[in-house]
């Protein structure tokens, strides 16, 4: 990595999580020359969906170590 790189990287890095999961959403898109308008729409919908499941409390959010607590112990 270069020394640019690794100065940007520190900077992202102290950026709140959802500008850096932002920011790491455009970078994976940067990646990826082709890009099929019906897969991002059918993503974009199934977001709103999840959004909307959420919203009106059909689902209840868990924080990121009960999920993995969860998985751990369904692999067991």
């Amino acid at each position: 990595m270069t020394q640019e790189a690794a100065e940007l990287l520190k900077k992202a890095l102290s950026l709140p999580v959802s500008e850096r999961a932002d920011l790491a959403g455009s970078l994976i898109e940067s990646l990826d020359e082709t890009q099929d308008e019906s897969v991002k729409t059918a993503w974009d919908e199934e977001i709103d969906r999840r959004m909307a499941d959420i919203d009106s409390g059909a689902v209840k959010a868990v924080s990121l170590e009960d999920a993995r607590r969860r998985l751990l112990s369904a692999l067991e």
